[in-house]
Formats: C-alpha cells, structure tokens, sequence
C-alpha cells in the first residue's frame, strides 16, 4: 500500500484512493464522542451560518461550532468533546461547524473518506484496510503536532506496528498552545478536553464521510 501524507484543505485536493482526514482537537474528537453517545449522525458544514441553516430543517439537531478555536455567540456548544459528552444526545443530530476539520473534510477527494482522531485511530485502520487500498491519503487538517501524531500512529499499526502514542504526542505537549489549554483560561475549551482527546482507540467504530446536498455526513460505522 502506498502511504501518502498531506496537510489542510490543499493537501486534501489533492488526496487520492482512500482518504483520512484527521482532527485531534478537536473536531473528530468531537465526532466520534457524539455518536458513542447515542447520536444518530454529525452533518459537517463549513459555515456558522450553513450550520444554522441547516438546525432549522433538521429534526433533533444540536449545533456544535467554534470560529478561530474560540465560541460563537449564540451557540452554547462550543468544539469541546466534554461539553459533547455531558449532554444527553441519543437519537440527535450533530451539526458541527469548525475551523481545520470541517473545512478539509469538505474539500478532500479520494475512492472512500472516513474522518478521524486518536480515539478512533484503530477502527479506521481497520476500516481502511478492509477497502484494499493501492493508495492511502492521511491529511492532518492542520499543521499541528497531534494531527500528525496520529497520521504517525494509524500508519505504525497499518504496518503491524505498536506504536508509543506518548513519544508521537511528545511534541504537542511542549508546545506554547498545549500549555494554554491546559490552563484553562481558553474560552471554550476546558483542560478536560485534551485528556479525551489525546487517547488512543477508546471507540471501536469508523466515521465514514458522505456527501449530501451542501453539507457531509458521518455515522458510527463498527
């Protein structure tokens, strides 16, 4: 299999055969922690207000949205897996609108597209290779030090590997942005939330990504 890694909306254009896009914190993180809590799907869109737009016509839906890594007025739910988890979500609907993972899931191309983060690392490996690949395309959505991680991580168990996911995290947690979550004084996103985040596997299901009109949706797939 021919492992391919690329970053952002750019590197997701250009993404070819079976395509990962991967965001750690927080917006697959997010995902996957929504659908273990009983919603029925996320629907990704690039826009507050396409978010909006769409809570209005759809039934049950909740939306979860940050703009620069920070809240949106009028929407209590920021991009925070531990607002996620304390809310009673079955059979709802997560609208989701972020800055990195929503806009580069939108943009990839590739035969099949699964969204991912650490917690669902392995499932998506296996996912991925239950499709026989001749090309795999990991995209970090952004630039950052987890994203990559777990590009680094999925690519080790692909290859029979175990993989220390301490070492791959090592340099986000010397970071100056690791340090400012974890003082809490980042509006929108408690400590907690990299504590959820940065786990390998808790979840044993994929989030493949499909295409509907204006917007992508993702569902638990085991």
């Amino acid at each position: 299999m021919n492992i391919i890694h690329a970053t952002g909306v750019e590197g997701a254009r250009r993404a070819r055969g079976t395509v990962v896009v991967i965001d750690v914190l927080r917006s697959f993180t997010v995902s996957a922690y929504a659908l273990a809590g009983g919603a029925r799907e996320c629907l990704l869109v690039r826009s507050v207000t396409e978010a909006r737009a769409l809570a209005d016509r759809t039934e049950g839906a909740v939306i979860c949205a940050e703009e620069d890594a920070l809240p949106v007025e009028g929407i209590p739910l920021s991009n925070s897996p531990t607002m996620v988890r304390e809310l009673d979500l079955r059979g709802r609907v997560l609208i989701q609108r972020s800055t990195a993972g929503t806009q580069v899931a939108a943009a990839a191309s590739g035969d099949d597209i699964f969204a991912a983060s650490l917690v669902v690392a392995r499932a998506t490996v296996q996912a991925c290779l239950s499709k026989k690949p001749g090309t795999l395309t990991l995209v970090a959505s952004a630039d950052h030090p987890e994203d990559h991680a777990c590009a680094s991580y999925m690519e080790a168990l692909i290859g029979g590997q175990s993989p220390d996911l301490e070492a791959l995290l090592a340099p986000l947690r010397r970071s100056e942005r690791y340090l400012r979550a974890l003082s809490g004084t980042w509006p929108g996103f408690p400590p907690t939330d990299l504590e959820l985040a940065l786990r390998g596997d808790v979840f044993d299901f994929a989030m493949p990504v499909a295409r509907d009109a204006g917007y992508l949706r993702l569902h638990a797939s085991f």
